[in-house]
């Protein structure tokens, strides 16, 4: 069902089971799977593909160009999965070929009020972006994180998996998977515990993350604490999931307990 008012490019690929509301732009190079629903006064635009069961509410603009000086009019790309809500106000741009043509969204994922996700950022599955959250360009976001209202993570900035960043927090440094972090600037204050809780992982998995998380930021040497750290603890699936994290390249400093 496509509304009287919406305006619709021929060349779009829309799936027959969508419902398009009022005063709704749809560009030429925009392709929309099945049961997706825009509400009203929605725009999409760009090189842009939407996944299944999407629903975006009013005055969210997707796929529109990267707020980027560098970028040129070059033929980019967004990528948006299955099953999300982008509401009201939402950005969500496309890539630059600078940082590889290409920003993606997974799964799932929760896009709250005025929420931005800017040019080349990669948002995996289950992500939950409070009100007024943006996104800096080439940030990394892991599955299942939680960044609360008003938080910003800074461009190129990468937050591990399960994490959960507090409200009004300025994300500056990368964060590793399962961490709690809060603070004017992004504090690591320990692991996210109700989360992997949630997610059923066992006490003797927990405890063994907690030793490790202790070793590893006993001090600001961490890599010598990674060089240190018990080989027994290393076994632990989740111990690797963070460890892995720290030894990947990186354009961020990694968040720690030591405020500086």
């Amino acid at each position: 069902m496509i509304h009287d008012t919406a305006i619709i490019d021929p060349k779009a690929k829309i799936s027959s089971k969508v419902k398009i509301g009022p005063y709704c732009v749809v560009g030429p190079n925009v392709e929309i799977g099945d049961e997706v629903i825009l509400q009203s006064h929605v725009h999409i635009l760009g090189k842009t593909k939407i996944g299944k069961k999407n629903k975006i509410y009013s005055f969210a603009s997707i796929g529109n160009q990267p707020q980027d000086l560098k970028y040129n009019g070059e033929d980019t790309k967004l990528e948006i999965g299955d099953g999300n809500k982008i509401r009201e106000y939402v950005t969500i741009n496309t890539g630059t070929i600078g940082g590889g043509g290409l920003t993606k969204v997974g799964n799932n994922c929760l896009f709250m009020v005025s929420s931005h996700v800017a040019h080349d950022c990669i948002v995996e599955d289950n992500v939950i972006l409070a009100n007024n959250v943006p996104l800096g360009g080439h940030a990394h976001i892991e599955q299942n994180v939680i960044i609360g209202g008003n938080s910003a993570v800074q461009q190129f900035t990468r937050v591990g998996k399960f994490a959960m960043i507090g409200g009004m927090c300025g994300v500056v440094r990368d964060v590793i998977p399962y961490a709690m972090v809060h603070g004017n600037r992004s504090v690591l204050q320990g692991l996210n515990l109700i989360g992997l809780r949630r997610q059923k992982i066992s006490n003797k998995a927990i405890i063994a993350l907690t030793e490790a998380y202790k070793e590893i930021f006993k001090s600001e040497n961490l890599t010598e604490n990674l060089k240190n750290l018990k080989s027994e603890l290393k076994k632990n699936n989740l111990v690797k999931d963070v460890v892995e994290f720290l030894e990947k390249d990186k354009k961020r400093p990694i968040c720690t307990p030591f405020f500086k």
